[in-house]
């Protein structure tokens, strides 16, 4: 799609963003407004238009590149080599060690530093 085509089609975003602060903002006003009623309609309202917003904010170019980002993120999440269980039970293992390994030795440092401080100070 050339630039003189793509300006064409998110031309009117200024106003769709606006639309959406509107919509939300009046799920929030709504929510409050009718407290009295009970809550499972309230938060079918608020989802039913928050939905509405999220279809007009995918209708700009803002809302269109992310979904795009998310559709290519989904695309190389299917290409990522997962370890095995086994894989991952070794290496949490190593990160639990270490981690232990470096609190004693940080434990010790602590100490010896308070002890030697206490004696300097008297």
């Amino acid at each position: 799609m050339n630039a003189k085509a793509e300006a064409k089609t998110f031309r009117l975003d200024g106003l769709k963003w606006l639309l959406i602060v509107l919509l939300v903002g009046g799920a929030v006003a709504g929510n409050s407004y009718y407290a009295e009623f009970p809550l499972i309609y309230r938060v079918l309202a608020v989802t039913a238009i928050c939905l509405v917003a999220l279809v007009v904010a995918v209708n700009t170019a803002k809302g269109n590149a992310l979904w795009q980002l998310l559709r290519e993120a989904q695309t190389e999440v299917r290409r990522v080599v997962w370890p095995t269980r086994q894989e991952a039970t070794q290496t949490t293992v190593i990160v639990v060690v270490f981690v232990l390994i470096m609190a004693l030795i940080l434990w010790a440092l602590d100490s010896a530093l308070g002890w030697a401080a206490s004696k300097l100070i008297g």
